[in-house]
Parts: C-alpha cells; structure tokens; sequence
C-alpha cells in the first residue's frame, strides 16, 4: 500500500483528496495535517511515502515543512509533493530546491493525482501536465555561472548525457528512445546518477543540471 499524508489547511480540500485517493485498491490516506508544523509532526510518527503539501499554511508553511523533512535523514524515504493554485506559484522554483519531488496544481484531473502519487513512489519527478517546459525555463532564467557541483566529475559521458535529458524534461521512456536503449536500462542510468551526486530524485538533478550548467536555456528548443 502507498501511504499518503495530506497536509492542506482547507479541510474541504483534504476531503477531497481523501475520497480520491482512499478509494483506490493500493493508496490510503495515511494522516490529515492543517498546518505545517503538524504536517512535520505527521510525518516523523506515520512515516508516509507521499505528502500531499499546500504551500500556504499558517504556523509553517509547506516550504520551511518540506525542507525539515527533506533534511532529516530519517526521513529520506518520504516524498513530498507540494500543491499550489496557480501552475507558475511564485514559490515552485523554491519548492524544487527546498527538496520536493515535484508539484501539482490543485485543480489536476482526479486520475491526474492518483497517477502522481505512483509516480512519485516510482521515484519519478512530478510536474503537472503542460508546465514542464515553462518551470524549466524559470530554472534557466534564475540561473547564474555555473557551480561547482561535487561527483559531477564522477560521472560517466553516458550518466552525464542522460542528465542533461532529465534535466530538460524527458521521461525514462523518452530518454530511452532518444539514447536507443530499454526503458529500464535509462532507468538504471538516472538511477546511478542520482546515487553519486547524492540528490533525493529526478527533482534534484533538474536543479543540479542547471547550477553546474550541464543544461543550458538553448536546449529548450
């Protein structure tokens, strides 16, 4: 079962999302959070594997939520997807940085949402349909010189193409593909990746792509 935690401070939301989620065969709702502070709470007594977090609560938001789960190393199993109003929220670039898998508009399609919390179970990085592209280039636009990014140099040329990709947007099924390989086999490649530059998932090389300038604002076609 794939155990989900909502934190959201309108309960009329988490109903919602409750009756969604609870009604599939392998998903439940595993705990209910109003505010940030609860949702940290939550997550350090029920160990969920996905948090649904709004990012405007009172007390804490879901930023500074988020990054003291993301930050606890006990906790380095939960996922957290943030959800926001509006598909370009001021705070998403924030979100993808404070340590989130991805974020969701709150107004997803119910079979939208579902198939999100298994994705993001699958270790997928989460962005809602059509903003991709738009998110990528905000991470473009933000971008200063590159960084120095430790066990870059540790990657094969192949992990480092298959970065780049992620780091654009593409799926596992899209970078196979483009590389000519098995899906699993461009799994196990971003999978390898991810565990030498030690980032939590695909999220984390989107960031990393762009700080160490591996991805460029050109590659966006």
């Amino acid at each position: 079962m794939i155990r989900v935690l909502l934190a959201d401070d309108q309960l009329l939301v988490r109903a919602g999302f409750r009756a969604l989620l609870d009604a599939e065969p392998d998903i439940e709702v595993a705990g209910e959070a109003a505010d940030g502070e609860q949702a940290v709470e939550q997550v350090r007594a029920l160990r969920p594997d996905v948090v649904l977090m709004d990012i405007r609560m009172p007390v804490l938001d879901g930023l500074a939520a988020t990054r003291r789960i993301t930050e606890d190393p006990a906790l380095a199993e939960v996922k957290v997807v943030m959800l926001t109003t509006f598909e370009l929220d001021e705070y998403v670039f924030e979100a993808i940085r404070s340590g989130a898998s991805g974020f969701l508009v709150k107004d997803t399609e119910p079979e939208e949402l579902v198939r999100a919390v298994r994705a993001v179970v699958d270790g997928d990085a989460l962005l809602s349909p059509g903003v991709t592209r738009r998110l990528i280039a905000e991470f473009a636009a933000r971008s200063k010189e590159p960084a120095a990014v430790p066990g870059l140099a540790d990657l094969t040329e192949r992990e480092r193409e298959v970065m780049a990709l992620v780091g654009v947007g593409l799926s596992n099924e899209e970078i196979a593909r483009r590389l000519v390989v098995s899906p699993l086999t461009a799994k196990t490649h971003v999978s390898r990746t991810m565990v030498k530059l030690g980032v939590r998932d695909r999220a984390g090389l989107v960031v990393l792509a762009y700080e160490s300038g591996l991805v460029r604002p050109g590659w966006l076609g």
